[in-house]
């Protein structure tokens, strides 16, 4: 008998997320996990939880996506992050929606937190993901960030949320700060996306105001703003480091 629901989540170095992850999904018919060599001690929590493990390179986000999606036998599927976790309410509403419906996706609504206070405004106000899917209607389009799931057919909306504990402190923020705009300015100059530092400077204020101002990131008080600013950040940084990488490959 196929089962329900699967599971899938990739992994590296998150011991300290992964069994809350986990735990929030131990209800689930199949859970795989896809480590890129993780040093900690992730790979043996995940063994508590799950038989289906691979331990592989680190192709990018959304060819791993792919490797995990591929050793999926469910005939659904949900696609998590280390750091993110389903509430009971969207349990229940999950396990009563999949037997009987007619759509091939569905959308999930984000409550993310940012320096541990939840955000409700701003950039990240009403956040949601297409992260559920039956497995045969989807497949990961391979990015090397943000993974991108594409779905063939009707895609619908759950009203439960998924919490995401995304940026706990400001050494997380300044990483990813970091990271993903590195690999926001590689994908942008593989496109050949051109870029100077007078279209940085107006990206970065742009982000400010529009997750500041136009989407009221100020009523979610002082994280509100650190937000706001970290956003306007990286998008500056991402444009002015794809502003050097066209100079340097030119």
């Amino acid at each position: 008998m196929t089962p329900l629901l699967s599971v899938i989540i990739i992994t590296k170095n998150e011991e300290h997320n992964i069994e809350d992850c986990l735990k929030s999904v131990d209800w689930a018919d199949e859970i795989v996990v896809v480590d890129s060599g993780s040093t900690d001690e992730t790979v043996k929590i995940c063994k508590a939880y799950t038989d289906k493990i691979l331990v592989t390179d680190w192709p990018g986000y959304g060819l791993q996506k792919q490797r995990a999606l591929e050793m999926a036998t469910g005939e659904w599927v949900l696609s998590l992050d280390a750091d993110e976790r389903v509430t009971p309410a969207l349990k229940q509403e999950i396990l009563r929606v999949l037997p009987s419906t007619s759509c091939d996706g569905f959308e999930l609504l984000f409550l993310s937190e940012y320096c541990g206070k939840k955000i409700r405004f701003g950039d990240w106000w009403n956040d949601r993901s297409l992260c559920l899917f039956r497995r045969t209607k989807g497949y990961f389009v391979p990015s090397i960030i943000h993974e991108e799931l594409k779905v063939q057919g009707t895609i619908g909306r759950l009203k439960g949320h998924v919490d995401h504990l995304s940026l706990p402190d400001l050494s997380v923020v300044l990483k990813k700060l970091n990271e993903y705009s590195t690999l926001g300015a590689f994908q942008a100059h593989q496109r050949h996306k051109k870029c100077g530092l007078f279209m940085a400077i107006m990206r970065g204020l742009f982000t400010f105001i529009r997750g500041y101002i136009l989407r009221l990131g100020f009523l979610d008080g002082r994280e509100g703003f650190l937000l706001a600013v970290s956003n306007a950040e990286g998008t500056y940084y991402k444009y002015v480091k794809l502003m050097y990488l066209n100079r340097t490959k030119s």
